[in-house]
């Protein structure tokens, strides 16, 4: 039985790569599926990390059960080294998708179908379809109830009685009530507070977001604002891009490849958390609002700008620390826990909003360090706030590698 249970592994490992390639795809499908399922999804990388990390756990979860290299996430499935691990990660992707987004169902079942077709219609098929529908049911079990993200949000505006106030609400002011995937609670993380108002650090942000970041900054060049523009595109579906392109470069086995992005989108979504609970704890102001407040602040190195305007929309949230800051945190540990921190296969990010522009990277550090400078010529983030955003994600990322989906000892021959 040793014996057995090693060779199944080792099989595993050395497994063809193109095998992985399924995962790869179920990803560009999930994440075709989301981008067309309407804003609430599609504009909210919270909601899509949550999609895109059930799926994949469920995947991975699935695949283990052919053949364990990795601990379950979920209760262990029933054992079934014959099994068809494709057609098992093949069911439970289907699944979560389809119970998640039934408006995309079509397109889900389509690709299902053809994936199904290719493979041997033989008894390990049908025992793969099988453990993959139960861990896909076991997924939806464990988050069920928590997907909401538009309900009763109690957020409470900052006034005096009878003043008037900005009559948006902010967003995702409801984040503890939320389920993270690895963390024990989203406040775990919770760094320090802003910096002092009075302090000689709060004026090098406020003078620095003031000259780089306004509409008529003479000190931004014009790729660094099209670069601000760029990074208006959301963690979710970027670090999702990148992960695609990494894998592609550089093929792993199918349990490798399905944990790869269990974790990286599992991370970005407790990242989220955790920095969205920092933020509604200390409540910090925009750069367009303490720049045009500028002579309140306390502070004699800071001078208030009356019209100043950021290049790119505020986001409705509060400022400390960066949110897509932590998600990028988050998601470079996890992609170099696989590929590494060296130089590596450029790869090319898309923005649906800026047809004909593309980024390309030769590393996710980079990748990293492009979008803090994005959020900062941008004017909607201060250099502290990226700082403690990155670092916050990257506590979160080294967090869930460690507790989540982590390997399994393997027994030698005798």
């Amino acid at each position: 039985m040793k014996m057995l249970r090693f060779l199944v592994v080792a099989a595993l490992i050395a497994a063809p790569a193109a095998r992985a390639d399924l995962i790869v795809d179920w990803n560009r499908v999930a994440n075709t599926a989301l981008a067309a399922d309407g804003p609430k999804v599609a504009g909210n990388p919270i909601a899509m990390a949550r999609t895109l990390a059930m799926m994949h756990i469920a995947m991975s979860d699935a695949i283990g059960a052919c053949g364990p290299e990795f601990k379950p996430y979920l209760a262990p499935l029933p054992a079934a080294p014959g099994a068809s691990a494709q057609a098992a990660a093949h069911a439970a992707a289907r699944d979560v998708l389809v119970a998640l987004h039934p408006a995309q169902a079509r397109a889900v079942d389509a690709q299902y179908a053809a994936a199904i077709a290719a493979l041997p219609d033989d008894g390990a098929r049908a025992a793969g379809i099988a453990l993959g529908r139960q861990a896909a049911r076991s997924m939806l079990a464990r988050r069920e109830g928590d997907g909401t993200f538009d309900d009763t949000d109690t957020y409470r505006p900052v006034t005096a009685p009878g003043a008037y106030v900005p009559t948006g609400l902010p967003v995702v002011s409801n984040v503890a009530v939320r389920k993270p995937f690895a963390l024990d609670s989203v406040s775990r993380f919770r760094p320090g507070p802003p910096p002092s108002l009075q302090g000689a650090l709060w004026a090098r942000d406020f003078n620095e977001s003031k000259a780089w970041g306004g509409t008529t900054s003479t000190q931004r060049s014009a790729g660094q604002a099209e670069t601000a523009r760029f990074w208006q595109q959301l963690g979710t579906p970027a670090w999702n891009q990148a992960a695609r392109s990494l894998a592609a470069s550089r093929p792993l086995p199918l349990a490798q490849d399905a944990r790869l992005f269990a974790l990286l989108n599992a991370a970005m979504f407790d990242a989220y958390l955790a920095v969205f609970d920092a933020k509604y704890h200390y409540q910090f102001w925009r750069p367009i609002t303490a720049i045009r407040n500028g002579d309140l602040d306390g502070n004699d190195a800071t001078v208030r700008d009356a019209a100043w305007r950021p290049l790119i929309d505020t986001p409705p949230h509060p400022e400390y620390p960066c949110a897509h800051c932590a998600a990028d945190g988050a998601a470079g540990v996890i992609l170099r826990s696989v590929f590494g921190s060296g130089e590596l296969a450029p790869f090319t990010i898309t923005y649906g909003a800026m047809p004909g522009v593309a980024r390309t990277y030769r590393s996710p550090q980079q990748m990293q360090d492009e979008i803090f400078g994005a959020r900062i010529w941008g004017g909607v983030h201060f250099r502290t706030s990226n700082e403690v955003g990155e670092a916050l994600g990257t506590r979160v990322g080294d967090y869930v590698l460690r507790t989540a989906l982590t390997p399994v000892a393997v027994t030698p021959p005798e």
